[in-house]
């Protein structure tokens, strides 16, 4: 049975499974950090748009973060400075998933990624459990 597109809590357990690939970090040396600012951007993404379901909001498809955290300032509530930095996750869902498309990511940008990744998704998790 396919999860139910428009259940919350389906896109909430989405964005944990992309923040458990993304936290795995190079479990090989095939893996590019790359791959896994992009699973760090897709649970940001997928947990912002959790929190605008939860709240009946609609969104546009997008990967980009400013825009779902400016939905939810205007009509949820204003999120916290560490969790409005998340806005520099939006190029990981488009750049450098492709080779040549831009400069290799290093290990302090995939830390950061990561970081952000987590902030987003625990501060969901807590507007969610109210």
């Amino acid at each position: 049975m396919r999860p139910d597109s428009t259940d919350p809590k389906a896109w909430l357990a989405r964005a944990k499974s992309n923040l458990a690939l993304a936290a795995a970090g190079p479990i090989a040396p095939e893996v590019y950090l790359e791959d896994l600012c992009f699973e760090a951007q897709q649970a940001a993404e997928k947990a912002l748009k959790a929190l605008l379901i939860a709240h009946n909001v609609p969104f546009p498809r997008t990967h980009a973060i400013e825009l779902l955290l400016s939905l939810v300032q205007t009509h949820i509530l204003e999120p916290p400075p560490g969790v409005l930095e998340a806005t520099r996750l939006t190029p990981y869902g488009t750049l450098g998933r492709y080779p040549g498309e831009d400069d290799p990511v290093t290990e302090d940008e995939y830390q950061e990624a990561l970081e952000l990744a987590q902030r987003v998704v625990a501060w969901v998790e807590t507007q969610m459990a109210c």
